[in-house]
Formats: C-alpha cells, structure tokens, sequence
C-alpha cells in the first residue's frame, strides 16, 4: 500500500475524488430507491386510472439549480487539485524524463542516465519530458501525477515534490503500441543525503569496466535497460524486430535502398543498426519500427551488447 501523502498533490486529488464519489453514490442510492418507490406507489393496480399531473416551474428551477451547484462544487475540487500542479517553482531539481516504444529513461544534469527516476525526498522535482517517437504519458500513480509526453513539444514539464521515501511505480498512460503494457519502471525517493551521494557517484557516468567482468552480462543489462528486449526476444520468437537469438555471424537478407542483399550478422551490423536502423531492414520487417540510439548509448555499451548478442550463439 502507497503512503496516502505520497506527494503534495495526494490530498487535493484525493478530495475530489471523493466528492465526486460521493455525489455519484448519492444519486444512484436516491433515484434507485424513488423508482422503487414509484413501482409499488403508482402500480397499475392501485392506479387503474391514469391521474394527469400538471407541470410545476419550481420544480424545474429546483432540478436545474441543483445539478448546477453540484457540477460547479465538482469543478471548485477538481481546479484547487490541478492548478497546483501547472505551478512550476522556479527553483527545483531537474531531471529529463525520455520515451521511447517501449521504456522510460531518465537524464541528470551530471550526464547520468538511468533505467528508474531516483530523486530526493523533500524537493520539488522538475521534469522536461521528452517523446522521441509517439505519444506517451508519464503517469505516477501514488502521487496522483500525470502529463502527456509529445513528440517535439518543447517546454513540455511536469513536477512534483515527494513527501515519503520508497519505490512507485510509473506507467505509460497513453496507448503507445502493442507493448504499450509492459512500459513501466520505478521511482526511487531517497533521503536527501542518500541521493546526494548516489548522484555525486560520477563512476556510474561512464563506468570503468573490470577486465575480469563478464561482458556478456554487462551487455544483457545494458538491452534491458535501454528497452530493448521489448522489441527483439532472446528466445527466437518474433516481435517487433528480428530476435536476437542465435543470429551473430549468420549470413541474414536485408534491403538496402530498395534492394535486397545478403549481408554477415557482425559487429559492423549490429552498430549500424543501433545508430541508422533504417540502413539495412531485415526482410519480412518494416521500416521506421525502430528509431536511432544514437547519443544514448555510448560505444563502450555497443561493445557490451555486442558481446551479449554472441555469447547468444553459444
């Protein structure tokens, strides 16, 4: 169960909700019990003869003024719960929230880029969202959050201020595609020491790899974090994409400016497809499936993923 005050924005959201709520059960309650009511009152048999009722112009002005002051009351909750939330403070932490079909990545002002949105408890929290393909939505459920993320919208931001430490969840709330479902990640609030420390870890920027490090592993990390097991299976099923199982070093048919061509599965391929993945399309897929990575995976990862992708043949 999340915290009931979560963020800031919980309590207002929460109040509208309810009033809402509140008004729809009573209504529903009210009119279902009056038809009851009407079915036994005003039955054929205790009234055989149908009794003429002339209208009443009070009656009209009560059943007009009512519904008026309850959608004005509605709307009363629902703007104090939203216009907080298009407030943006001048001063905050930033943070660049990215989508892409289908995963989120999040970039820090250090240069760190992560799979989950870490933040710190206590501060508001400015986020740029950026769509690199369709249109998505960031959607925080337990802090009662949610903006559309469109592509090359600028100024496009959303913030938030965490009252409480833990994971919660993120979603894509826009239907983005066939695994628009599986488009979630975390968001970490930290004390604010803790975060500062992770933040200040510039090791995790660009990491030194470990001669005695198993690449292979390394490279699984870095697919699934740049999401792209979502769209090229590791067990030889199709996808989006072409599965990445057992296909390095294999001759694969590909067209190239319109024509077909058989070219080798290696190191080169695997680079370009990474940075122009609309050079060489793999026959039977279409083209503009896959945009580039290109500025967001650095050569030392596409050696990585490389090094996935073969250890995929053995």
């Amino acid at each position: 169960m999340y915290p009931l005050g979560a963020s800031t924005f919980v309590e207002g959201v929460n109040n509208a909700f309810v009033f809402i709520l509140g008004i729809a059960f009573f209504f529903l309650i009210s009119i279902t019990a009056v038809i009851i009511y009407f079915l036994f009152r005003y039955n054929k048999k205790r009234n055989p003869k149908p009794t003429h009722i002339e209208g009443s112009n009070w009656l009209e002005f009560i059943w007009t003024a009512i519904p008026l002051i309850l959608v004005l009351g509605m709307f009363y909750y629902g703007y104090v719960a939203w216009i907080p939330m298009k407030r943006i403070p001048d001063e905050g932490f930033h943070v660049t929230a990215n989508a892409r079909m289908w995963s989120f990545s999040f970039t820090y002002d250090n240069g760190r880029v992560t799979d989950k949105l870490y933040v710190p408890k206590d501060t508001a929290i400015i986020l740029s969202l950026n769509a690199r393909d369709v249109l998505h939505s960031l959607y925080i459920p337990a802090f009662r959050i949610k903006e559309d993320m469109v592509p090359g919208l600028t100024n496009n931001r959303m913030w938030f201020q965490a009252n409480n430490t833990g994971t919660f969840t993120i979603f894509c709330a826009e239907y983005c595609g066939l695994q628009h479902a599986l488009m979630y990640t975390d968001l970490v609030v930290m004390e604010p020491d803790e975060f500062w420390e992770w933040y200040a870890d510039t090791t995790a920027v660009a990491p030194v790899i470990p001669e005695d490090a198993n690449l292979a592993l390394l490279g699984r990390q870095v697919v699934e974090s740049k999401g792209c097991i979502a769209c090229h299976s590791l067990d030889g099923t199709v996808v989006i994409g072409p599965s990445f199982l057992g296909k390095f070093g294999d001759p694969v048919r590909v067209i190239t400016d319109g024509v077909e061509r058989e070219i080798i599965y290696d190191e080169e391929y695997v680079r370009r497809s990474i940075y122009d993945p609309d050079y060489d399309i793999t026959v039977g897929f279409r083209r503009g499936q896959m945009l580039s990575y290109e500025g967001e995976v650095t050569e030392d990862e596409v050696m990585l993923i490389i090094e996935f992708l073969r250890s995929l043949n053995e």
